[in-house]
Parts: structure tokens; sequence; C-alpha cells
């Protein structure tokens, strides 16, 4: 807590003072966010360990992320954001051992010097029904949006629940690529599709510029009304992809198997509903073939989703949320055999494996102390970390806090 607490305060008092505070939900031009996470859990029963799995030893880790984002309408219809982002620390064991990573706060780097990055730089413009985005975005941004499940700042904070995990969605390191996407809606209906850069190698900072031999091609359908919503997603990535049936054969890392054309394919389903009284629920389900190596995001082939959010209008405190979640999540077979036999991936690798689902939940409560202010505490059970029966359960536990204006 000691480390949680510094941290806070080094992140707060590099905040500009501002004379006339304005609210996280203005419309303004400027636009600032700042979290700061601590993470920790307690030592837990593992019979073994390889370089991939999460610490049985108990162990804490502290990030910091801070995002300064920049919105100009330079013409009608037109919309131009710019957003660098600072971002510092680590996640659990480097970030490794957990499919559904208890942290959206954190990246698959492992570096946790400070790392000032441009996320986002992107235009859109809107042509009567159609609006087009082009440039360095999120790929979630635009696709497999669940509003109740969508900002790991302030809501749940696991990778399987804010995403559709089996949907391994080009991105770089930092979770951003460059794309087109064009959208298309009238009145309750909203079609969508792009196309985006994949990295040269798995979990890569670098995009492979030549689309005819990778790109993340992905297409969604959603029906929108006042009080409930529901999308279809499906998703193509091609890319320079390790085998794991070659690698299985072979007995060799999936990494040595790589070859150009290799495909991804699979889809994600989503819908959220609205209850009245502050109360959301929302599901998801996403699939992936998995015959070939984890390319961008996590190692999921099939995950499944339910949560609920409930703002603390309830009980007199409007700005509050509370939120309950689980995810499962699970591999394809030949992925399975793969890890069983002792495989890595760039995220998870005991050396060896009793295969079991992740199973993990999420509860959280975030308290508005201000209008810019929110602290939060999150509980995470985890149940065979990595599939793994022979580690776990893990009871990870999280303090939280964020100024946004």
């Amino acid at each position: 807590m000691r480390a949680f607490a510094a941290a806070a305060a080094t992140a707060l008092a590099s905040l500009p003072v501002l004379a006339d505070p304005v609210q996280a939900d203005d419309q303004g031009p400027f636009h600032f966010q700042a979290t700061v996470a601590t993470q920790a859990h307690p030592s837990f029963h593992a019979d073994y360990s390889g370089k991939n799995s999460l610490s049985p030893g108990g162990e804490s880790a502290t990030s910091v992320v801070m995002d300064l984002s920049a919105t100009v309408r330079p013409w009608p219809g037109a919309e131009i954001v710019v957003q660098p982002e600072l971002a510092g620390g680590k996640g659990l064991s480097s970030t490794l051992g957990v499919a559904a990573f208890p942290s959206g706060e954190v990246y698959r780097v492992g570096n946790p010097e400070p790392t000032l990055i441009l996320a986002r730089a992107q235009v859109k413009q809107v042509l009567g029904a159609w609006t087009f985005t082009f440039g360095k975005l999120s790929t979630p941004d635009l696709f497999d949006h669940v509003p109740f499940a969508d900002d790991p700042h302030t809501r749940f904070m696991s990778w399987g629940i804010w995403a559709s995990a089996a949907y391994d969605y080009p991105a770089d390191t930092h979770g951003y690529t460059i794309g087109l996407a064009a959208e298309w809606s009238r009145q309750w209906l909203f079609a969508r599709g792009g196309i985006f850069l994949e990295p040269t190698t798995a979990n890569g900072g670098v995009f492979e510029h030549d689309i005819t031999k990778a790109r993340g091609l992905v297409t969604e359908v959603e029906a929108r009304f006042p009080r409930w919503a529901a999308r279809l997603l499906g998703f193509l990535n091609t890319a320079r992809m390790g085998s794991y049936s070659e690698a299985i054969a072979r007995h060799v890392d999936v990494s040595d198997t790589r070859a150009d054309g290799r495909t991804k394919v699979g889809f994600a389903a989503s819908a959220n509903r609205d209850f009245g009284a502050g109360l959301g629920g929302f599901a998801r389900l996403s699939w992936s073939d998995g015959n070939n190596e984890t390319w961008a995001f996590t190692e999921i082939d099939r995950s499944l989703v339910v949560g609920a959010l409930q703002s603390g209008a309830r009980w007199g405190r409007a700005g509050d949320e509370a939120g309950a979640a689980i995810v499962v999540s699970g591999l394809s077979n030949r992925h399975r055999r793969y890890l069983e036999q002792g495989g890595f991936g760039f995220l998870i690798g005991d050396g060896a494996l009793s295969y079991g689902p992740e199973i993990l939940g999420e509860l959280f409560y975030r308290a508005a102390l201000t209008p810019l202010l929110s602290v939060g505490v999150n509980y995470q059970p985890l149940f065979n970390p990595a599939y793994n029966r022979d580690r776990g359960p893990v009871h990870i536990f999280t303090g939280r806090v964020h100024v946004a204006f």
C-alpha cells in the first residue's frame, strides 16, 4: 500500500491546477486522464512453474497511465483526434501467467520505465449515413464496444471482461494499430467494417505495412435500442504465424514454424441491457479456430463473460459504481496440446499443463470523491491460471485512483 500511495501522490502532484475545472464528460477540445493502480496477490499453491508462469510467491505491481487527447473539428462532419500517452510500471509477474490478465492498465512490454507514445492520431469524417475513420487507433474504439464493460481505467480491469478475448484484434504491444474503418447507420441498425495492420512478429511493436502479407479484417453488425443492444462480429487475421500442429509434430517452439499466409478466423457476439435504476447487464461470447499462434492480444480461443454494473444512485451516491462479472476462458485442442507438450506462448506457459478452463471473477467498487477524482478497489478470484489445474487458486486485490477532466 505504501507503493500505491507513493505512486498515486506522484501522479496527482503532476496534474495541472485548473482555475475553472470542467466535468469529465465535457465536450471541449482537451481531455486528460490519469490512472494509478496497484495489484497484489498472496502466495498460492503451484506444483511447478515455467518461464511464463504467474509467480506463486506473494507479489505486488504498480502501473501509472496518463493521456491527454486533443480534438479539433476543422470542417463540417470532420473530427481529428491526437492523443499522446505516458505509461509506466508493470503487471504482476511482468504481465505473464494469466490469459484473462487481471489489469487492463498494463501492456505486454515488460519494461517498467515510463514510456511516452503517440497512442491515437486519427481522422473521422461523417458523410450522410456513413462515417469513415483512418489513422492510429485501438480497434476496440470502433468494434466490440459493450458500454458496461469498456474502460479498465474505471470499471472492470480483466482483459477477458472489457474485451471479447478470443478476438485476437490487431495491435502492437501497447494495444494500438493503424487502419481504416467505415460505418453505415440507419435508425437502430449499424454495420461497420475495417482493415488494420498486424505486427511483424507475435506481440511485436513493428507493423507489417504490406497488407498483401499481413492484415486484420473485421466486420460487425449492431442493433441498438433505448434499453438494449446486441452485436455480432466476424474477423479474419492474416500474418506470419506459427502453427500449433507443426510445433507439436516437430517438438519445437511455435515461433520456429512461422510462415506467410497463416490465418486466424473467429467471431464475437455481445449484448447489453439497461434494467433501469442504474442497473445494467452484459454478456460476451467469442471463439477463434486456434489453429495458429496467438498474435496480438491474449492466449484465449474460447471466452464467455457475464456481468452487471450498478450505479450508486440506489444508495444516494450517483457518481459511484459497483460491478460484478465472471469470465471463463478456454483453448483450442491444438493450442492445448502444444502447452501440454511444454510449449510457450508470449503470455502463458508453465512448462507442463493439467488442462482446465481458466475462470476469473471480478468485483469492484469505485467511489467518486469529486467530479474529477475517484478511488476504487477490485477483488479477482482466479482459478486454473493459464488453464492449469496444478496451480492456484489465486486471490488478486487492486487499489485504483483515477483522475479525469
